[in-house]
């Protein structure tokens, strides 16, 4: 009964905590949507992939949203018609490259300052590479939910058209649904509605523009939630009956240190904003490196999030992108245990 309580009190701590960036994430979305122009977005997005990961990986630092909410605003820039680049880049790299964080981690770890460059350092160097392996996809749509498919189809199926046209762009409403003037929200799956529906949002009212907004972040919300919800409860079950010393005890050498931290960190699912004050509880014990892995991995990979990234893209390519990110954190935490 103990662990079931348990259970229930970190739920409801997950929750509590991720709600509030899940808005923040909601809300920047709004904005990517009803208040930012298509066009000058795209405008300051270098065309080459690698360049393109990099800025894609440092626009955090205008949108500081963690691992909860930085999958809508992800989800924003591909449907505006950002390279893959761009969006992966800013996917895995948000949730760290972002003034929130920088501020927190340099609080908790104040006296190894270097911790803090090496955890900025190495998650901007990792999305950056993951971001650039992206834009060898020529085509990424067999990765991506359907919904997602149908939403890009119909925004390069517009496009095709006015360019026919000789027009204007337009603009996509973020997430599985599109609101436009009506009250009712047209669901993405039917690419001719949504064409149909798409106009630019940037030229509206500015009255209506926010009245959209609002009714755009309630509508994600209740989208993002339900997946948020699932993936809380399965972390706070994992977290409660799994012995957090089996983890711990895997060693303190080189190699299993950094296992055993990367091991944590995707089990106990902490926000990446307050992750440093829980990984400084283990700096008298564990190396560098391993410390390193822990606020690096962490914020890229977590239960919750899984849950949250299902609505972007299909398992294997969720499994390909932690696979790839987890090898390239435990390389770079293996080299400042061995050099440092």
């Amino acid at each position: 009964m103990e662990q079931f309580n348990s259970a229930f009190t970190l739920f409801l701590s997950l929750m509590v905590e991720a709600i509030p960036f899940l808005l923040i994430g909601v809300f920047f979305s709004g904005i990517l949507t009803f208040f930012v122009s298509e066009r000058q977005l795209l405008r300051w997005m270098p065309k080459n992939p690698l360049l393109g990961s990099l800025f894609g990986s440092c626009i955090g630092f205008l949108f500081p949203v963690c691992e909860c909410g930085n999958v809508p605003v992800a989800r924003r820039l591909m449907t505006q018609g950002a390279p893959s680049s761009v969006a992966i880049g800013f996917l895995l790299a948000a949730p760290t490259i972002n003034p929130i964080v920088f501020w927190a981690t340099w609080t908790a770890f104040r006296d190894q300052p270097e911790i803090v460059f090496l955890r900025i350092g190495i998650s901007l160097a990792i999305a950056t590479l993951m971001g650039y392996l992206f834009s060898f996809q020529s085509d990424l749509r067999p990765f991506l939910q359907p919904s997602l498919v149908a939403t890009l189809d119909a925004r390069r199926q517009r496009e095709e058209e006015q360019n026919a046209l000789g027009s204007g762009s337009s603009l996509l409403s973020s997430g599985t649904f599109f609101l436009g003037q009506s009250q009712k929200p047209l669901q993405t799956q039917d690419p001719l509605a949504v064409r149909d529906a798409m106009m630019d949002m940037v030229k509206m009212p500015f009255k209506l523009r926010l009245k959209l907004l609002v009714e755009g972040m309630a509508q994600e919300l209740r989208e993002l939630s339900a997946v948020l919800i699932l993936g809380s409860l399965v972390a706070a079950v994992v977290q409660s009956f799994v012995p957090r010393e089996v983890v711990l005890g895997l060693g303190q050498d080189p190699v299993t240190s950094i296992l055993a931290m990367m091991t944590l960190a995707a089990l106990v699912s902490i926000c990446s904003t307050v992750d440093s004050f829980f990984a400084l509880s283990f700096a008298s014990t564990f190396t560098t490196g391993s410390l390193v892995s822990f606020l690096v991995f962490g914020p890229m990979i977590d239960l919750k999030a899984i849950g949250l990234l299902l609505t972007m893209f299909k398992a294997r390519a969720i499994f390909y992108l932690f696979s790839v990110a987890g090898l390239l954190t435990f390389l770079s935490a293996l080299l400042l245990n061995l050099f440092l």
